[in-house]
């Protein structure tokens, strides 16, 4: 017996299945997965540029004849979905499971989403885990199923499944018997001529994909009280079993198709049917599409945004809440801020001096979007600042006198910032880019990319020229700085930013402070200091006003000594501890 993550289990599951291959992108929260799977003999593994990518060498994989597992967080299926949709027409060779990791409450994310109904709507069955030893079954047997039926299987968990660590039993690897490639255009040549017999099978598959769920031994009837009976699936059903223990419950396992056969049953055992749904209607909406009815709660509608919780079960049917604890008076505040030491935090600041349009985008630099930096406009998807950017350059035109500036970390240029980038330059774009190149992916746990050239087994790399990409489309101002000098960065974003009739691209290049963890002499306030608050403005950690004096004070255990608040100082307050 283990204590897993749903990550983590997922992971066992198809190792013992007998997976060799896995793709993904980094995304919480799905990143533990493939991290768990790379670690495990007999597979390879690696990070991909984005999740359409991750699906297309995934699908590559299965036909040729491997068992493959691809992994993305829910805003990646968006990015996938254009291969996914045409892999339920084509099928599989070896079985393929594609793991979609919802975010509800967006704890890491830009959104709430749903990656069931990419299920329904690409006909891909999908099956849901309500703890860690269903998510090591249900992705172990998964394999044999997308076999089966021909078809990817997607597997959807949410972030309590993803992260919380339950009790499972790992078993043995099972290695899968290869299926030899043979050459079939029908099978894997989608133009429409190939296309539409592989229309007519994926429907008759859809027939057998019904009748096979609501057999399924993954959906599961627990018989309680008659007066109240609920549908749900993974999180939300432990929920349920903790806020209302002597309901009726039926378990679904298998979220596309659903069983009507069984909900019909299961709806005939109980004075009144209910659906516990989290941050989505989707259930809800399946049920009453079988010709089912469903009651609302009693004492007011479960909440449509955000996580489910055992307290709004408890609410919404009328149930005594517990007594909760009372939270420390003394408790400071921690609102989320950019790492002491970060080498983003000097070019937020000098955009902000600029009075800049900054559209940012996805990564732990879309902290410079609150204050006290206070220096980002938008944030929308991946690669969206450099096509954001573009627009406003267009809509602006000569009239906004504040400059427009693009914000993308290296990882994000690679998964879709260069794409836009090129549509840019194609389309004779002007304004400035800002490549925060801080060495690596840091927002999901600082894993490799192309621009750092380190893979995800560590096995022999390159790592791509960035300034010689750039070049190569063209752009002729292209320029590298070190974003810990103030003085070299302030100049970089004024000259590149006054220059309105050209396209300048500034790559800003410093390993991320976590990457090896230096700490360096702290700095400390001297008594110069005249409590004028501007080293404050850095919204750096280790530094704080004094409340009895007005004054910075420095913690010397927050500090890594980087100094990128002494050249802030105009009254030299700011120096090295023992200096």
């Amino acid at each position: 017996m283990e204590l897993l993550s749903g990550n983590e289990a997922i992971a066992q599951g198809a190792w013992e299945a007998g997976v060799r291959i896995g793709a993904a992108y980094p995304g919480t929260p799905s990143t533990e997965t493939l991290e768990a799977l790379a670690a495990k003999p007999g597979v390879y593994a690696e990070w991909c540029t984005n999740e359409k990518v991750a699906v297309e060498v995934a699908l590559g994989a299965s036909a040729a004849g491997a068992r493959v597992l691809a992994c993305m967080k829910h805003v990646g299926v968006n990015v996938a979905a254009d291969p996914l949709f045409t892999a339920a027409y084509t099928g599989v060779g070896g079985g393929m499971v594609v793991l979609a990791a919802d975010d509800p409450g967006m704890h890491s994310s830009q959104d709430e989403q749903d990656s069931r109904y990419y299920a329904q709507a690409a006909h891909i069955p999908c099956l849901e885990p309500a703890d860690s030893t269903e998510a090591l079954r249900f992705a172990r047997d998964a394999y044999a199923l997308s076999e089966e039926f021909d078809v990817p299987f997607m597997l959807r968990s949410t972030v309590r499944i993803s992260h919380t660590r339950t009790p499972v039993e790992p078993g043995s690897r099972v290695e899968a018997e290869a299926r030899p490639y043979e050459k079939d255009p029908s099978k894997w040549v989608m133009m429409p001529a190939y296309a539409r017999p592989r229309r007519l099978a994926q429907l008759e598959r859809i027939e057998r994909l019904r009748q096979w769920a609501d057999e399924c031994p993954y959906n599961v009837v627990e018989e309680g009280s008659a007066e109240v009976g609920v549908v749900c699936s993974g999180a939300a059903y432990q929920y349920v079993k903790e806020a209302l223990p002597d309901a009726s419950v039926l378990k679904l396992g298998a979220v596309w198709p659903l069983p009507e056969g069984l909900l019909r049953r299961f709806a005939g055992m109980v004075d009144a049917l209910y659906v516990a749904d989290e941050a989505s209607s989707y259930l809800s909406d399946a049920v009453r599409a079988c010709g089912i009815a469903v009651a609302e709660p009693p004492c007011g509608p479960l909440p449509a945004a955000g996580e489910l919780t055992p307290g709004a079960l408890r609410k919404a049917f009328g149930r005594p809440l517990p007594e909760a604890a009372p939270a420390a008076p003394d408790v400071p505040a921690r609102p989320p801020a950019l790492c002491a030491g970060c080498p983003h935090r000097v070019v937020f600041k000098e955009l902000s001096r600029l009075r800049a349009i900054v559209t940012g985008d996805i990564g732990c630099y879309t902290l410079g979007a609150l204050p006290p930096l206070a220096a980002m406009d938008t944030c929308v998807d991946m690669g969206a600042s450099v096509s954001m950017a573009h627009g406003f350059e267009l809509a602006l035109g000569e009239g906004e006198g504040r400059p427009v500036v693009a914000v993308i970390g290296d990882s994000t240029f690679a998964h879709s910032g260069l794409s836009s980038l090129i549509s840019t330059v194609y389309n004779q774009g002007t304004g400035t880019v800002c490549v925060l190149d801080n060495r690596t992916t840091a927002m999901t746990g600082r894993q490799g990319n192309p621009f750092n050239g380190v893979t995800l087994q560590q096995r022999p790399s390159r790592e791509l020229d960035l300034e010689g990409i750039l070049g190569a489309l063209g752009i002729e101002d292209v320029r590298t700085v070190d974003p810990n000098d103030m003085t070299a960065v302030r100049a970089a974003l004024k000259e590149a930013t006054a220059a309105r009739d050209r396209l300048s691209v500034l790559v800003f290049r410093s390993p991320c402070i976590l990457l090896e963890r230096k700490r360096e002499t702290p700095f400390w306030v001297t008594a110069s200091c005249t409590g004028c608050g501007v080293c404050a403005t850095l919204g750096c950690p280790a530094i704080s006003l004094d409340a009895a004096t007005g004054c910075s004070r420095i913690d010397p255990e927050a500090c890594v000594g980087c100094g990128q608040c002494a050249p802030y100082c105009r009254f030299g307050a700011i120096e090295h501890q023992g200096a």
